[in-house]
């Protein structure tokens, strides 16, 4: 009998992810504030969580720096991957490519105390920004997660037919009605996707906003990060698991949305081939 190794590989290396997050669920419940002891199921944390403003206000700070940042970097890194992909040759490409990609290969740690630094700076020649805070973790995030969203949209602006696009131009469409019209929606479904990276990387960021934020603007990873010397709170746990609640339903709403997309442009792709051949 031959045995499907890949299958048992494949399950063990998701019960290695997916074993983790479920314990936080189900210690979510839990009655005790200690992991080694259940004391029943209960919605104790849920209802503490609601009353804690220190952890909802940084869950409302660290939401709303994910989301600014993530779609700031979404359109930077998409004007990003059009000029690599799409102007081959101009003066100062190969600084352009190695500053945008940088973030990349470069440690948090250091990216963090460089942005600092550079802060501190503009404070003292232009008087801005005016001490750390949400805006300054917001323009690190962006240069953090800037450079994952122009590979991953990049990747999929080379896989295009630029036949598409040409034929467009020759026919009398601008440049940017082009872009709006043929490439972008194209290349939707790899802009979604950098979103998604971008929020993700964001959300879960601590060592570059532990430099670069302010008072008022402690970030969710932030307070956790601190909390761990005197133990997790369950209240984390109950946070947790509302939000990976939320993020799958919005993961498994953006993948249905795609899949349906692709089945109609399949569906119109066979309808015009069904009609030339008549």
């Amino acid at each position: 009998m031959r045995i499907p190794w890949t299958k048992i590989f494949l399950f063990l290396g998701y019960m290695f992810l997916y074993i983790p997050l479920l314990c936080i669920v189900i210690y979510s419940f839990n009655e005790s504030r200690y992991l080694n002891t259940w004391l029943g199921f209960s919605l104790r944390w849920y209802k503490e969580l609601i009353s804690n403003q220190i952890i909802l206000q940084a869950t409302w700070t660290s939401l709303k720096v994910a989301a600014v940042s993530a779609t700031v970097s979404v359109v930077l890194g998409t004007m990003a991957a059009i000029v690599f992909t799409r102007f081959s040759r101009f003066r100062g490409k190969s600084l352009f490519v190695g500053s945008v990609t940088a973030p990349l290969v470069m440690p948090e740690v250091i990216l963090g105390l460089a942005l600092l630094m550079l802060f501190v700076g503009l404070e003292k020649i232009i008087g801005w920004p005016n001490g750390c805070g949400t805006m300054t973790v917001i323009i690190a995030h962006i240069t953090l997660t800037l450079s994952y969203v122009t590979m991953v949209v990049q990747s999929r602006l080379q896989d295009l037919d630029k036949s598409i696009e040409e034929a467009a131009l020759d026919l009398g469409a601008s440049p940017l009605k082009v872009f709006f019209v043929i490439t972008l929606p194209m290349i939707a479904p790899s802009i979604v996707l950098g979103w998604l990276l971008a929020f993700a990387l964001s959300l879960d960021d601590v060592v570059i906003a532990s430099f670069v934020a302010g008072p008022g603007s402690t970030t969710l990873p932030m307070i956790i990060f601190s909390s761990l010397r005197f133990g997790i709170s369950p209240e984390v746990n109950a946070l947790a698991t509302i939000l990976m609640t939320a993020l799958s339903i919005g993961v498994v709403a953006t993948a249905i949305v795609i899949y349906k997309k692709k089945i109609q442009k399949g569906a119109k792709n066979e309808a015009l081939r069904y009609s030339s051949r008549k």
